[in-house]
């Protein structure tokens, strides 16, 4: 069995899928070079960088599974892999804590100004004043998306001592002290908006102008789900007027981004999707990929 392996993932999970097969290791790789490595594997392993098109799954005539180290699956054509008859596998709950970490990290970020105070230090400036920032304690965080990591994220807010409120088309169950809300009243009713849902046609900018509108004046916005999910150029518009506080933004329209405008205002705060970049969240994630693999062949 040839395991192909497209994208950066720990050294003890590489080892442990070369108990499984034959493997091999490439990334970065272009689509040509990738069709010819993907056309006898039986196994295709990627993270968020490789994307598994339909030109490219069509050169696979041994595929028989994908498996996604992460949450995501919008870099494979789910469609053509069905049509193909390949099964498609990812590892959602791997990275959950990482991510809900950084949203708490890019939080914290804007109510305190950190990133701002840190620059200005290093340019040896003693600016005690200007950086007087907000607490997050007795604050109203709005999750939008209450599946794994919006949980997490809630945890460790209700830890902070915010008040959470969170929407969901689903019927979400949880012990957890929080209040489920509209979408609309969860806009117009909190100080922070956190976003974890995925990219469908149905969530494509549903953070847009008319939206931002029923914020709070001064709202800070976060969003480590998918790009496609906040439409940047209203949210430069909202930053702008004042509407909004801050964007805290860990993953973008395009990716790697070249919307400068975004990145370089002064009250965003970015980050180069690094949501699930931590040891121990790509280790489970990689560790959970092993298990899928030997469970199928199996």
């Amino acid at each position: 069995m040839k395991i192909l392996i497209c994208d950066k993932i720990a050294p003890e999970v590489v080892e442990e899928l070369k108990k499984l097969g034959d493997v091999v290791y490439k990334t970065g790789m272009d689509p040509e070079e990738l069709k010819r490595e993907i056309a006898d594997a039986h196994v295709a392993v990627v993270r968020s960088a490789t994307k598994l098109r339909r030109e490219i799954l069509q050169e696979a005539k041994n595929l028989k599974l994908i498996v996604r180290a992460g949450v995501g699956l919008d870099n494979i054509d789910l469609e053509a892999a069905r049509e193909l008859g390949i099964e498609v596998r990812n590892t959602p709950a791997a990275t959950s804590i990482s991510v809900a970490e950084l949203v708490l990290g890019l939080m914290l970020s804007a109510a305190r100004m950190i990133p701002m105070a840190y620059a200005s230090m290093k340019e040896h400036k003693w600016e005690k004043k200007k950086f007087q920032g907000t607490e997050l304690y007795g604050k109203t965080l709005g999750v939008i998306g209450f599946g794994r990591i919006g949980r997490e994220v809630a945890k460790r807010a209700l830890g902070f001592g915010m008040k959470v409120l969170w929407f969901d088309v689903m019927d979400v169950k949880t012990d957890l002290p929080v209040e489920r809300a509209d979408f609309d009243t969860l806009l117009s009713s909190s100080d922070f908006i956190t976003l974890h849902v995925p990219l469908i046609p149905q969530t494509k900018y549903l953070i847009n102008s008319e939206a931002i509108s029923k914020m709070k004046d001064g709202a800070v916005l976060v969003n480590a789900a998918r790009g496609g999910v906040v439409e940047e150029r209203a949210v430069l518009e909202a930053l702008e007027s004042g509407k909004l506080g801050f964007y805290c933004v860990d993953v973008y329209e395009k990716e790697p981004t070249d919307n400068f405008a975004l990145v370089d205002h002064p009250r965003v705060i970015p980050t180069p999707h690094i949501g699930a970049s931590t040891r121990e969240g790509q280790l489970r994630a990689g560790m959970e990929v092993v298990k899928i693999v030997k469970e199928f062949f199996a």
